[in-house]
C-alpha cells in the first residue's frame, strides 16, 4: 500500500459526491461534523498537473539538497524507505554540498542532474551524475509525490542497495590478457560487473592495497561491491586472465548490434575462456548464467546421443517428414523445409529438422540425453570457472519432453557458455571445463568428464562442417577459412512474439556460442555474432 495519511471521518458518517466530470477531476467529500454541520474538502484524482510534479520536485530536491533525510522522504509514497536511503547518502556516503538542477519534464517524469562531493578523512572528490524521478499521486493522501525507487538517488541502486564510503573491502585489481592487455571496464564495457566479481574473489591473492572508495553496497549479499568513485587509490595487485583483448573487443562489437544477447568463445585445446560479452538492459551476466532452452544447438548433443547409442550414424537413416508425434504431441519443422524420406543424420542435422530427431524419441531411454551430457560433454558437473556460473541442465525427462529435449525445448537449459564448451568437446572429443581464471590461483578442483569416442568426433566434426558450408549456417559461416563448423538453433519460447536465437560453431581453435532473447531464427541475431567472433578468433 502507497503511504500517506487517511481521510478522517468525522461522526462515524460520510458520504462521497462524484460528479460527472472525467478523469482527474475533483470529487468533493461531504462530511458531517461534530456540530452538525457539514464540511467539503477537494480532493484530487488523477495523474498530478504539470504544477504539482514541479512543486513535489521542488520540496523534494530542496531538502534533498540540505540533507534533511525525513523531509524529503515525506515528499515520497514510500518514506520509511526513502528515509532510509537518504540518510547513508549523507551519513555513511558522506555526500554532501549537494546541487540538484532539474531538467525539462516529461509528462510526470523529471530527468535531473546531480553535482555534490564526496568526503572522507581528509579526502574529497566531486561526483557528478544524472538520474530521473516520476511523480504519481499518493493513494490515500492525493497528493502529488515522488514515486519511490532507490534508482532516484542514484541510477545504478537497485532495491536494498545502499551508498557507502570507506577503505575499500578487498584491494583493488588489474585484470590482464592472456598478453598482458589491461582489461577495463571503461574500454570493454561487459566487463564491468565480471570485473568486480574477479576483484572480489581474487584480489587477496593478486596482492596489492585498499583504496578509499565509494561503492555500492549490494542486497545480495554474494555480489561484489560497485565502485563509483575512488578518493584514494590503492595499490592494485595484477590479476592474469585467459581472457583475449582481440575476442573480447569482438565479441562487444558484435552484441551491441543486437538486444538482449549474450556471446561466450573458448579456446578448444585448453577451455579457457577467450571472450565474455553481454548487451542486456538488466545488466545481468546471460553469457555464464543464462537458463534457457538452447533450440537446435541442442543436436550436437543429441545427434552424439544416437550415435554412442548405436541408434544410427552420420550416414545413417534420419528421414525427414513434415510432421511427428510423440505421446501426443506433434512436431513440426520450419515451413520452407522440404521433407525427405530418404534423409540421413547429416542431412537432417545440416538441414535443421526436427522431427528427424524426434523420431528417435521411442528409441533413446528417458536418461539417454541426460547421461550424454553429463558423462560425456560435463555439463551439469559444478564448474568452477573462476566466476559464478551456470553449468547446464538435461533433466531424464519422460513424456512428450523425452523428444522436446532432442531438439533443445521442454526442460533443458542452457547458457552460451555451455554451448560454447560443448561446441570445443565435439570438436575435439576431450572436455575442458571452461576457465577464465587458473585454477593454479586457487586450487580449485574442476569438472571432468570422459569425453567423445574419436570416431563420434568425426562425424561431429563432419556434419558440423556440412552445416557451416552448404547447410543452415552456409551465409553466416562464408567468408571463414580455416577447418569450420557450426550448429543453427531457435527456441520457442510461450508468449513472446519471436524465438530465442542460438548459434554455436568453431573456426580452428576458437569455439564460441551466442544467444539473442527475441531474436528470431540463428541466423537472425546470434549467427553474426559468432561469425565475428570467429573471423577474429579464429
Amino acid at each position: 500500500m502507497r503511504k500517506g495519511a487517511k481521510a478522517a471521518v468525522i461522526g462515524g458518517v460520510f458520504a462521497v459526491l462524484v460528479g460527472g466530470a472525467g478523469y482527474g477531476a475533483l470529487n468533493i467529500m461531504s462530511a458531517l461534523s461534530d456540530d452538525g454541520g457539514t464540511g467539503a474538502a477537494a480532493v484530487k484524482t488523477g495523474p498530478p498537473s504539470g504544477d504539482e510534479v514541479k512543486e513535489a520536485t521542488a520540496k523534494f530536491f530542496a531538502a534533498w539538497e540540505k540533507g534533511r533525510a525525513a523531509t524529503a522522504a515525506s515528499y515520497t509514497n514510500y518514506p520509511e524507505d526513502a528515509e532510509s536511503l537518504l540518510t547513508a547518502y549523507g551519513q555513511t556516503a558522506h555526500i554532501t554540498k549537494v546541487r540538484i538542477t532539474p531538467g525539462t519534464a516529461s509528462g510526470d517524469t523529471v530527468p535531473f542532474t546531480v553535482q555534490a562531493t564526496v568526503s572522507y578523512d581528509g579526502k574529497s572528490k566531486p561526483l557528478d551524475y544524472k538520474s530521473r524521478l516520476t511523480v504519481v499521486r499518493g493513494e490515500t493522501t492525493h497528493r502529488a509525490l515522488v514515486d519511490w525507487q532507490p534508482s532516484v538517488v542514484y541510477p545504478e541502486l537497485g532495491k536494498g542497495d545502499t551508498l557507502e564510503t570507506g577503505e575499500a573491502a578487498t584491494p583493488p585489481i588489474e585484470a590482464v590478457d592472456r598478453d598482458g592487455n589491461v582489461l577495463t571496464k571503461e574500454k570493454y564495457p561487459s566487463l564491468g560487473p565480471l570485473l568486480d566479481e574477479l576483484r572480489k574473489r581474487y584480489a587477496d591473492k593478486a596482492g596489492g592495497t585498499p583504496g578509499v572508495e565509494l561503492v555500492i553496497k549490494h542486497a545480495d549479499q554474494n555480489s561484489a561491491d560497485t565502485t563509483l568513485l575512488t578518493l584514494a587509490k590503492g595499490k592494485a595487485g595484477k590479476l592474469p586472465t585467459t581472457l583475449s583483448a582481440s575476442v573480447q573487443a569482438a565479441a562487444e562489437t558484435a552484441v551491441e548490434k543486437y538486444a538482449e544477447s549474450s556471446a561466450v568463445a573458448v579456446k578448444p585445446s585448453t577451455g579457457e575462456v577467450l571472450a565474455v560479452a553481454n548487451h542486456r538492459a538488466d545488466g545481468f551476466n546471460a553469457a555464464f548464467l543464462g537458463e534457457l532452452a538452447p533450440g537446435s544447438t541442442m543436436k550436437i548433443i543429441s545427434a552424439a546421443t544416437l550415435i554412442d547409442n548405436g541408434i544410427t550414424t552420420a550416414n545413417g537413416p534420419a528421414p525427414c517428414p513434415p510432421t511427428a508425434t510423440w505421446q501426443s504431441q506433434t512436431f513440426s519443422n520450419l515451413k520452407s523445409l522440404d521433407p525427405d524420406e530418404h534423409a540421413t543424420l547429416a542431412d537432417s542435422f545440416a538441414r535443421s529438422c526436427n522431427t528427424a530427431f524426434v523420431q528417435y524419441a521411442d528409441k533413446v531411454k528417458v536418461d539417454s540425453l541426460t547421461k550424454e551430457a553429463e558423462e560425456r560433454f560435463g555439463l551439469g558437473g559444478d564448474w568452477k570457472v573462476g566466476l559464478p556460473s551456470f553449468d547446464g541442465r538435461v533433466p531424464a525427462s519422460g513424456g512428450p519432453d523425452t523428444a522436446a529435449a532432442l531438439i533443445g525445448q521442454g526442460q533443458v537449459q542452457m547458457s552460451p557458455l555451455n554451448m560454447a564448451s560443448v561446441t570445443a568437446t565435439a570438436m575435439t572429443g576431450t572436455f575442458r571445463q571452461p576457465v577464465i581464471v587458473s585454477q593454479k590461483l586457487d586450487g580449485r578442483e574442476i569438472a571432468t568428464a570422459r569425453g567423445l569416442p574419436a570416431a563420434t568426433v568425426a562425424q561431429l566434426r563432419s556434419m558440423m562442417n556440412r552445416t557451416a558450408t552448404s547447410g543452415t549456417a552456409a551465409g553466416v559461416m562464408s567468408g571463414l577459412s580455416g577447418s569450420i563448423g557450426a550448429k543453427t538453433g531457435s527456441a520457442e519460447v510461450d508468449g513472446q512474439a519471436r524465438s530465442n536465437s542460438w548459434f554455436a560453431g568453431y573456426r580452428n581453435d576458437v569455439a564460441a556460442a551466442a544467444m539473442a532473447q527475441d531474436g528470431g531464427h540463428g541466423i537472425d541475431a546470434a549467427g553474426p555474432i559468432v561469425a565475428s567472433v570467429l573471423r577474429t578468433g579464429g
